[in-house]
């Protein structure tokens, strides 16, 4: 079997063996790879027998562990129609082997913005009424422990980041949890995760799926999917099935929040080691209307390292400036009395 030279060496033999247990013959060719993402991973389209599929190898440095999970949870999505079909996985090689969509911009939805937004709460609904994801640490014992690193990184002058720390304490305290409520998060379906085919959308990109509040995933819809008051509460009526309350948006609020911190801790750590020499992001990191307009303009290259270190600390950004926003403390003190 020809294996494309683009797949390390190291990695060639457990890709022929992913293939021959995917499709049984010696079939797989025109690997063409899939531009994207800043998780680090190697992913491939390919054709057999005139289908079309996607080759996924993760990067070494992700913990087996964290591909356990994540394998475990794309499988769990996939089985409840919210992910493609997985044709083979392995986490201790790193490598699977998923139904290729071809995909359209979800602004050519046949319902408009208010119908893809209700499809998007649709699926989600979809995977959090589907069996749960394996147990993980929680969102606080994900958070403190990363800001907490990153205080210590290059990234950041020492001390920097204990706003960021004591905020998140602070909010943390006083948001109502629920443990035993937690259900099937994707935790990043952010517009490059989702795939539209013309008729639904696929949620793909596992690696940081967890058991989680039902809120997560809708909280990072809103940031940009669903942005406008029409918009989210279109969201939440279908992700829910019900009117969203006041209580409801207050929550919803604040765990947007902490969805920022949460997205600026895991790509800057994902970064350490990769990126030795951050460049001067300047106001493209200041704000996420900003960070936007730096990748529309092109000061800011889609998918690169430098974009997603700029994204990091926009989002760090984004959770002090949510602390200072007016009405912040209300909202924080209206969730925490239930």
């Amino acid at each position: 079997m020809q294996i494309p030279e683009m797949i390390p060496e190291s990695q060639r033999d457990g890709v022929r063996a992913a293939l021959r247990a995917a499709f049984g013959a010696n079939t797989a060719h025109d690997f063409q790879p899939i531009r994207g993402g800043v998780s680090g991973a190697l992913i491939l389209r390919f054709e057999v027998f005139e289908r079309s599929y996607v080759l996924r190898i993760e990067p070494e440095r992700v913990a087996l562990h964290d591909r356990e999970r994540g394998y475990a949870c794309m499988v769990a999505a996939a089985n409840a129609g919210v992910a493609p079909a997985v044709h083979f996985c392995d986490p201790a090689a790193g490598i699977a082997i998923i139904d290729f969509v071809a995909a359209r911009p979800l602004s050519q939805h046949s319902g408009g913005a208010v119908g893809a937004v209700r499809a998007l709460g649709l699926l989600i609904a979809d995977l959090q009424t589907s069996p749960p994801f394996p147990a993980t640490l929680g969102y606080s014992e994900v958070i403190g422990p990363l800001l907490a690193y990153l205080n210590t990184s290059s990234f950041f002058a020492p001390g920097q980041l204990r706003p960021h720390m004591e905020g998140f304490t602070r909010v943390w305290a006083a948001l109502p949890w629920d443990a035993s409520a937690l259900v099937s998060c994707h935790n990043d379906p952010n517009p490059r995760n989702m795939l539209f085919d013309g008729e639904r959308v696929w949620l793909v990109d596992w690696e940081l799926a967890f058991r989680n509040d039902p809120l997560v995933d809708v909280a990072i819809l809103t940031t940009e999917q669903a942005a406008t008051p029409e918009l989210e509460d279109a969201l939440l009526q279908a992700a829910f099935g019900v009117a969203p309350t006041a209580h409801m948006r207050a929550r919803l609020h604040v765990i947007r929040l902490l969805t920022r911190l949460f997205y600026g801790c895991i790509v800057l750590d994902s970064l350490i080691g990769r990126l030795r020499s951050p460049s001067d992001i300047g106001l493209a990191a200041s704000s996420p209307t900003a960070f936007r307009k730096a990748v529309a303009e092109g000061r800011l290259a889609s998918g690169s390292v430098e974009t997603a270190y700029a994204f990091g600390q926009m989002s760090l950004n984004a959770f002090i400036d949510g602390l200072a926003a007016s009405g912040f403390d209300e909202t924080l003190k209206r969730v925490a009395q239930g």
